[in-house]
């Protein structure tokens, strides 16, 4: 593949993982990285031997950059991709997409007017795990699928980030944070959502931070911080998700998938990353078996390439939707880390905090295509 050359906007904690599988990704240049700090992305230039140093602004004139990877803070997400699609550039965003769902309308119809392609995290679906729940879905395994259960229970983020205010803010909380892995996977496995219903409450007006500089500092908490959602999707299938930075600890399952025919599980011993990871285990058991069955995979680096009956990608690959998104643009396609489908994951979110204050179901006016699986032998394979 022709190289891609990338722009990076955001050099904070998340940036890291991305520029350590960017340098592994054949035919993925990341030229230029830029943040409100100059210091701190010569830093990370530094550190990962991108070339140029600078502010968003010279990312944005410099005609040399084909895409630009957003990985600012999510209220600025919309900024960004908005004026890098300005500058003629493809787009590839960490989620949420954006924290209002009108931007993200303009931010989807901008793209259209310039020809140019936008793309979003979360992109572990795209992983080995995900990829085999895929398969077995595709393959009958379980038979049609009749409902799902994802379960997020978590006590927020103030344990191990540093500087964790930005969770609490509008545009942050739990459902905006973690809920877009969990209902992706959900859109991946199942398709598109009908209609969602919601209750969430905000347990604590405040929080201390717990690790770094800023140890014992109380921070406001804006946004609520324990969330349950009710999901129909258009394939008759149903589902409910919470999502809660208010839990302690629980032995409930993060997500499984049920059928006519049985179920996948999808366990996780650490509450966070049930579905925020790409690696994993899958357990599969039907009417015709007497115990549940693993479903094997690589695992370390070797896991990045196939092994027999299974799907490659099973280390953390984060930044393999932009991969994608690169051969997307090349191959004159539509990303399987879409706008489209990070737009209609939004939009479900959005209603289901919407939902008890309407005291109704709210019916999803987007709809987004179903990723096709990913090549068992990507790049190599065929879209």
């Amino acid at each position: 593949m022709e190289p891609f050359r990338v722009g990076l906007i955001g050099c904070g904690r998340i940036s890291d993982i991305y520029l350590e599988n960017c340098a592994r990704f054949d035919g993925l240049e990341v030229a230029s990285c830029a943040s409100l700090d100059l210091e701190e992305s010569r830093a990370k230039a530094a550190d990962y031997g991108i070339p140029n140093a600078c502010a968003p602004e010279d990312i944005f004139a410099d005609s040399s950059i084909e895409g630009v990877l957003n990985l600012t803070i999510p209220a600025a997400h919309f900024e960004v991709s908005q004026r890098a699609l300005n500058a003629g550039k493809h787009v590839y965003s960490e989620k949420p997409l954006v924290t209002d769902l009108a931007d993200g309308r303009t931010l989807l119809a901008l793209a259209v007017e310039k020809g140019l392609t936008v793309g979003c995290a979360p992109d572990t679906f795209l992983g080995g795990r995900w990829q085999t729940v895929r398969k077995l879905l595709d393959s009958g395994v379980i038979g049609a699928p009749t409902g799902v259960s994802a379960f997020v229970p978590t006590h927020g983020t103030e344990r191990h980030n540093p500087n964790p205010d930005f969770y609490y803010e509008a545009g942050g909380g739990p459902l905006l944070d973690l809920g877009p892995y969990y209902l992706t996977a959900m859109v991946s496995c199942l398709g598109p959502m009908k209609r969602v219903a919601g209750l969430s409450r905000r347990t604590f007006d405040e929080r201390m931070i717990e690790n770094g500089p800023r140890h014992g500092t109380m921070m406001p908490v804006e946004v609520d911080t324990h969330c349950l959602g009710l999901i129909e999707f258009e394939s008759g299938c149903i589902g409910q998700m919470m999502t809660s930075f208010d839990v302690w600890d629980s032995e409930t399952p993060r997500f499984e998938i049920y059928g006519e025919a049985g179920t996948i599980c999808i366990p996780d011993p650490d509450p966070v990353h049930g579905a925020n990871v790409f690696e994993g285990d899958v357990w599969v058991r039907t009417r015709e078996t007497a115990r549940w069955t693993h479903q094997p995979r690589p695992t370390g680096r070797d896991a990045w390439q196939v092994a027999e009956n299974t799907h490659g990608f099973n280390d953390n690959a984060r930044g393999l939707g932009l991969w994608e998104l690169a051969h997307a643009v090349r191959e004159g396609r539509e990303p399987r880390a879409s706008a489209d489908m990070a737009l209609h994951v939004c939009e479900a979110m959005q209603g289901m905090l919407d939902s008890p204050g309407l005291g109704r179901f709210v019916d999803l006016q987007s709809r987004c295509t179903r990723p096709d699986p990913l090549p068992e032998s990507f790049p190599g394979g065929k879209p």
